[in-house]
């Protein structure tokens, strides 16, 4: 595939997310946007592997993460290691009822 081609945005809902060290980290639902910028800046997961995010999304039906986590968009994604940012960041993914 080309990668100077744009694709759809809404090609990214429905992907499997995954950390970079292959534990499978949620589904994308939706997208959050930057309409300014026209820009992606979020990914808003369901289906979330609770192992992960026990405690911190507790009732919640999902999680936007920021789309800067994200490594690499194939046919699943891979972002960073969920884990060791949800430890080490003030802007932890954040909880979405």
């Amino acid at each position: 595939m080309n990668e100077d081609v744009p694709q759809e945005i809404t090609s990214l809902v429905g992907r499997e997310v995954y950390s970079n060290n292959g534990v499978f980290v949620g589904q994308v639902e939706d997208l959050r946007l930057d309409l300014d910028t026209e820009t992606v800046t979020g990914l808003a997961l369901g289906s979330l592997n609770h192992d992960l995010f026990h405690g911190r999304a507790a009732g919640a039906n999902g999680v936007i993460i920021p789309y800067r986590w994200v490594r690499s968009v194939g046919d699943v994604i891979l972002i960073n290691d969920i884990i060791e940012r949800m430890k080490n960041t003030d802007d932890d993914a954040q909880a979405v009822a």
